[in-house]
């Protein structure tokens, strides 16, 4: 998938996994992406994979809930 396919992918699976509001999830991903959470994503496309959309939907979420940085 695509970077973006893979934002798209992890903020649906906060949604899913975490019963996120969507402008939650947006969010979010958003603030990782920020702070270049996602930097190694855009420079390797080949890590964007389903596996990896999972495990950083828990990482991102984990971090970036509620407003904690």
């Amino acid at each position: 998938m695509t970077y973006e396919e893979h934002l798209d992918e992890v903020t649906t699976l906060i949604t899913e996994l975490f019963d996120a509001r969507d402008k939650a999830a947006i969010d979010m991903v958003m603030r990782a992406q920020a702070d270049d959470f996602f930097s190694g994503h855009d420079d390797d496309p080949s890590i964007c994979t389903q596996q990896r959309a999972e495990q950083d939907a828990r990482l991102v979420y984990k971090k970036y809930r509620g407003g904690d940085r």
